[in-house]
């Protein structure tokens, strides 16, 4: 025998002997860890079923039940098959960019909505101020799939609600309610006059008065403007409709303060609705629920009604926030939880400041019955 092929034999023996010892070993140690771990089964990831599988294949079924001992070859075998239909399968691949997150989405149509100006150009640039790189033709994409025109479109026209938006911050409205008052001459209908801010949704009261005439309500324009203290301080707007009470020496008036008027179109109460909401509320909490005897007991109940609503009670259209959250500084007295609501009806007598449910119903009655002709007037 030639000596070199005979070197090789022996060669080839000892390494196959070799190996198969370092088998054994691997599989004795597998045994070792697998009674450690106990009955338990096995939990493979699917990145430890391919890396199984790739080896798995390349050694032929009856070697691979001789060496297998964590899985069986049936199990290797088909995390192989598996592997090759993932391989070919295509109904998981997108072609073309992957798509924006809903957020990045939600926040381009913000933009072209509060922005009417705004074309793709500016939106990708604030979007880039942000952090977020987005093509000119995503936004376009994003913006025709919601519906919203293309810049130099939005810009044609304004409505109502967007210029009420654009300006929110700097813009009041203004309006009055009536309600009935019994004074000694009888009962009287008296005018409110109330200022609402549209930002922030606070309320004042500035006046109230049986006629409000023209003196009257000059000397109220005046007390809006006031350097010291006037509610319209720092507002440019103030929405009303076209009651002759705001007459032109009124706006005359608001305008030398810095406050432009805006008049609203006849029989339109719908686009003064943050100020007719308000007066649903004020008859909804006191003025439907009470009797009021003189024009101190309406001023003290429409007093309590402002604090209530500017200091205590959550508004929807600001989510649900409160207008002045700093309860350190409310009135020890005439805090609007002192009236109960929930009592039917609830009467302010004159000249004091208390408040009480009645008992004496007969009292009452004969107060109504000697007044009689003054209420058919």
């Amino acid at each position: 025998m030639n000596p070199v092929l005979f070197i090789v034999i022996c060669l080839a023996g000892w390494l196959n002997r070799n190996q198969q010892e370092v088998i054994e070993y691997l599989r004795e140690e597998v045994r070792v860890l697998r009674e450690q771990h106990g009955p338990n089964r096995l939990r493979f990831t699917d990145e430890q079923r391919s890396r199984l599988a790739r080896k798995a294949k390349r050694i032929n079924f009856g070697k691979l039940k001789e060496i297998a001992t964590i899985v069986t070859p049936q199990t290797l075998l088909t995390w192989h098959r598996r592997l090759i239909a993932k391989k070919y399968d295509s109904s998981a691949k997108r072609m073309g960019r992957p798509r924006i997150k809903i957020c990045l989405s939600d926040l381009i149509i913000q933009f072209a909505k509060e922005n009417r100006g705004w074309g793709y150009g500016s939106i990708q640039g604030a979007l880039l101020n942000l952090g977020h790189d987005v093509s000119r033709s995503t936004i376009a994409r994003v913006l025709k799939r919601a519906g919203i025109e293309a810049s130099p479109d939005r810009r044609k026209g304004m409505s109502l609600a967007e210029f009420l938006k654009s300006h929110w911050n700097v813009m009041a409205a203004t309006d009055f309610f009536t309600t009935e008052v019994w004074t000694a001459r009888g009962l009287i209908r008296y005018h409110v006059l109330f200022v609402i801010r549209l930002a922030t949704r606070e309320v004042r009261a500035v006046g109230l008065v049986p006629e409000p005439r023209d003196d009257w309500m000059k000397q109220i324009a005046r007390n809006l403007t006031d350097c010291l203290g006037g509610f319209l301080n720092g507002y440019r707007y103030l929405i009303h409709d076209r009651a002759p009470q705001f007459s032109k020496s009124f706006r005359m008036i608001l305008r030398s303060g810095g406050v432009k008027t805006i008049r609203l179109p006849r029989r339109s109460p719908n686009l003064n609705s943050f100020a007719e909401r308000w007066v649903r509320t004020a008859k909804e909490l006191c003025v439907d629920r009470m009797i009021f005897f003189g024009e101190s007991s309406l001023r003290k109940a429409l007093s309590e009604v402002e604090i209530f609503y500017n200091r205590e009670r959550p508004h929807q259209g600001i989510d649900n926030k409160i207008i002045v959250a700093d309860f350190d500084k409310l009135p020890t007295e005439g805090a609007i939880g002192a009236i109960s609501f929930s009592d039917p009806v609830t009467i302010l007598f004159i000249g004091t400041q208390s408040r009480g449910r009645i008992t004496d119903w007969n009292s009452v009655r004969a107060f109504f019955q000697a007044n009689e002709r003054l209420l058919a007037k």
